[in-house]
């Protein structure tokens, strides 16, 4: 298998609402996500945190105006699992690093990459946000990527941008830097293969869960001004 050109490109922390996520990443990182804009399409909208190195934060939450607006006709599924109820019933104990997505650099084509293996990864969707246009790899039914039935928000979602500039060249600088990106699972040698596979799996330091710990999640460990924190 050749290895492919892949680098994050970015770490969504969901929640209810854009101000539950802003205040959670401002209490832990000591600097609160701002801007970003609306999703109509996932009916979704974002704030954005500045990371070093052309690596970018994000919150996301269902957008209330978009999901009134289209209660008259059938909509599709929010990305990132916004609308699966367990993902309602962790969100309702607080914000929480639940996914990463990591970019398909030119010259290689996602949906032609996809195309000749939709086995492994899911439809490419044409997505924009203001002047910003992109294609993102989701599943029909805004689940999370997976493979043979793992996933969990472990196995990334896919970006390949449209636009010559990325929302990390627009964003203000902030002194952070992602020193390292962490996760358990239970079925993890399943998820290692196929982050071995897409060629993502040096960017990740995946081990599996235990006893004490059954849950698929995400830790990120950052450098701020205002030494190590850490994003759960």
């Amino acid at each position: 298998m050749t290895v492919r050109s892949l680098r994050i490109d970015h770490l969504v922390i969901s929640a209810r609402t854009l101000d539950e996520g802003t205040q959670y990443v401002a209490d832990t990182l000591g600097v609160a996500p701002a801007g970003g804009g609306a999703h109509p399409l996932m009916r979704t909208h974002n704030r954005l945190l500045n990371l070093w190195d052309g690596v970018y934060l994000e919150v996301i939450a269902a957008d209330p105006d978009a999901a009134e607006a289209a209660s008259d006709a059938p909509a599709r599924p929010r990305l990132f699992a916004l609308d699966a109820p367990d993902t309602q019933t962790r969100l309702a104990a607080g914000p929480y690093l639940s996914h990463w997505v990591v970019r398909v650099e030119r010259p290689k084509q996602l949906a032609a990459w996809q195309a000749q293996y939709p086995q492994r990864i899911p439809p490419v969707v044409p997505m924009t946000r203001g002047d910003f246009t992109w294609q993102l790899a989701v599943p029909d039914d805004g689940a999370f990527p997976s493979w043979q039935g793992a996933g969990d928000g472990i196995v990334p979602t896919l970006i390949q941008w449209d636009t010559s500039h990325h929302p990390s060249a627009v964003l203000p600088e902030t002194g952070l830097a992602l020193k390292s990106l962490k996760a358990v699972h239970p079925q993890a040698d399943v998820v290692r293969e196929q982050l071995r596979w897409l060629g993502a799996a040096s960017l990740l330091q995946l081990d599996a869960t235990d006893s004490t710990n059954s849950t698929p999640s995400l830790i990120a460990e950052f450098d701020t001004p205002a030494g190590p924190r850490t994003l759960r």
